[in-house]
């Protein structure tokens, strides 16, 4: 199993059949919450789940959409490449759901508000509100055509799975239950499909530490190759992944994810009560650190399996999101229905956030840009929000076909998403903490942070990282037998002829590079959103002095209050205990005090007599 051994490229019967019933039971959920709901149709309900949701659907629900397919694919074939520090990510996501609990949260949840973007019109204006909505809808659109085509097109590539027919079942799938069921059936299974990518992982990570003896070979072989490299804390901005661009990076980019846009507020605005809400925030966050760490694991098995004969390098596959994939046929294909299981997973990513991307762009379609404009009644909303969610589900296939059709545009989508996130997240800082800040100055923030952080994005793109920012650690072909029949190719390229040692202090950049890579070079990719928000908030505070931001008045209820926050719960709660035994000390003194006092009147004359010694 060391990469040149035989691998199948084609699923079982039971394969099919695992993955059918993933499917099924998803469309089951859909039609029950339809059923459920019949007679009490109205668009709060079908878009917000009528605020009655609890802490564990909604907490599973927003870790599912945090593991996408395209994360399930990527993140460990990033740790098999860069190395275990994208554990750092886990730690930079937990202090950013720590912040948009205490800061964020709570004014949301006040609110009430089934668009997220309305609260850019109660504290700015309309325009700004507009903005975020149009950045939002553009954003999420490319970035579910991703979703959906690439792990697709994997898939296709690696297990012979018709690539049409997974773009078509998966965005048909997530249209029907969307459609019937509304945000409860979306919670919901998200919390089946959750359960069914936790078992995907752990199937290919303990089959892996079965075949190479044990955990700790899994580790040793990691630490061997070069995989942990936990003590970079090179502060270098330019350096792709250290401790520190891992932490900042992944801390806006997160806070950016669940504090400003709206597949994630949505729901966790939607628990019966602040207390739900936030208990959903603290299991979310155990949800995130448990998957990351499978995530660097998986990543470390990749590496224990393939140390000898990287695929990638030899030519068995044509790029690292197909890693997993091969691994998956490579030491699963022997046991019937697991390879099945994992290609199930794969599509449970995309079912997960497919289908709270198309709720959540129905929700701000119908609220931002149909009903400030129109007049319906409350059953044409609805109508109207089911409308808009099929509507959605059919654009999103279409746009895997575009992505499929324009190789750029998958590049585009992902430099959107990664630009927008922290202008957006900027704009609501500014609303929420900053009270004196002005709709100019909100708006001209917006724009300008948007712009950097695309220019930044777009460079990072045009002109990537030389080697030694990016430090991409050894791999090699020293163990493949290239001259063996039945290894399987799953590429068009011509397998090697030799052996290949590939090593980071080989690199060097080509003689061809336009003449900006040697002199001007970007930040890392995960800075992208630190860039934008710093530019947002500046230009935001600047402009608002100069438009009479001092003099601005602002209705406290959308503003940040420490009264809020659970840590202030927890100051007044242990300042009253101290309190209270302050007081009981006071008191007891006070007694101790009081009885110690003589009396002559209460004096007893017994005792006295008996003290008096005789002469």
């Amino acid at each position: 199993m060391s990469g040149d051994s035989h691998v199948s490229g084609s699923l079982l019967a039971a394969d099919y059949v695992v993955f059918a019933l993933v499917l099924l039971v998803s469309i089951s959920i859909g039609v029950y919450f339809a059923w459920a709901n019949k007679g009490r149709e109205n668009s709060r309900d079908f878009l917000t789940g009528g605020r009655t949701l609890t802490a564990f659907p909604v907490s599973l629900s927003l870790t599912a959409s945090f593991l996408s397919s395209v994360t399930v694919l990527s993140s460990p074939a990033e740790v098999y490449r860069y190395g275990a520090s994208f554990v750092y990510f886990g730690l930079g996501q937990t202090l950013a759901v720590v912040v948009v609990s205490e800061v964020f949260l709570p004014v949301f949840y006040r609110l009430a508000t089934i668009s997220t973007y309305e609260y850019l019109e109660m504290r700015f204006n309309r325009a700004t509100r507009l903005l975020g909505t149009v950045i939002f809808i553009f954003q999420t659109m490319l970035y579910v055509g991703i979703v959906i085509y690439g792990p697709a097109l994997a898939l296709n590539q690696i297990a012979d799975i018709n690539l049409w027919g997974g773009i078509i079942t998966t965005g048909s799938v997530c249209t029907f239950y969307c459609t019937l069921g509304g945000l409860k059936a979306v919670v919901w299974t998200d919390v089946f499909q959750i359960l069914i990518m936790l078992a995907g992982y752990l199937a290919v990570i303990i089959m892996s530490v079965i075949i190479r003896g044990g955990l700790f070979n899994v580790i040793s072989d990691s630490q061997q190759g070069g995989r942990f490299n936990f003590l970079d804390f090179d502060i270098n901005p330019l350096r792709r992944h250290t401790f520190w661009t891992m932490v900042i990076g992944a801390v806006i980019h997160w806070a950016g994810v669940n504090g400003a846009t709206q597949s994630q507020v949505q729901r966790y605005v939607s628990c019966k009560s602040i207390t739900h809400a936030r208990t959903a925030m603290c299991i979310y966050i155990l949800g995130l650190c448990i998957f990351t760490v499978s995530t660097v694991f998986a990543g470390m098995c990749l590496f224990s399996m393939y140390k000898n004969c990287d695929p990638w390098t030899s030519g068995k596959v044509s790029a690292l999101d197909q890693l997993m994939p091969y691994l998956v046929m490579d030491i699963l294909s022997d046991y019937s229905g697991l390879p099945g299981l994992f290609f199930a997973a794969v599509c449970s990513g995309s079912l997960s956030t497919v289908s709270t991307s198309i709720n959540a762009l129905a929700a701000v379609t119908l609220e931002d840009l149909i009903k400030p404009y129109t007049n319906m009644s409350e059953k044409h909303q609805f109508w109207m929000s089911k409308g808009l969610t099929f509507f959605y589900g059919i654009l999103c296939i279409g746009m895997a076909g575009l992505a499929s059709a324009m190789g750029a545009m998958m590049q585009a989508s992902v430099v959107v998403f990664g630009a927008t996130g922290g202008p957006l997240l900027g704009v609501f800082t500014l609303g929420i903490l900053c009270p004196f800040v002005t709709s100019k100055g909100a708006l001209s923030g917006l724009l300008l942070g948007l712009a950097a952080s695309t220019c930044v994005s777009i460079g990072g793109l045009v002109y990537p990282p030389s080697p030694a920012m990016a430090r991409p650690l050894p791999l090699t072909t020293e163990g493949c037998d290239f001259n063996a029949t039945n290894s399987f190719n799953w590429t068009s390229t011509t397998l090697p002829t030799e052996s290949i040692s590939i090593t980071t202090s080989l690199v060097q950049n080509s003689d061809g590079n336009h003449l900006l890579a040697d002199t001007w070079q970007f930040p890392s990719y995960l800075y992208c959103g630190t860039v934008g928000i710093l530019t947002s908030v500046i230009v935001g505070l600047v402009v608002s002095m100069f438009t009479g931001g001092r003099t601005s008045r602002v209705d406290l209820r959308l503003t940040f209050k420490k009264e809020d926050t659970t840590f202030y719960y927890l100051f007044i709660l242990l300042k009253d205990r101290v309190t209270r035994r302050g007081g009981r000390s006071k008191v007891t003194e006070s007694r101790q005090k009081t009885v110690g006092v003589k009396r002559p009147d209460l004096c007893s004359t017994e005792m006295d007599l008996l003290n008096i010694t005789p002469t």
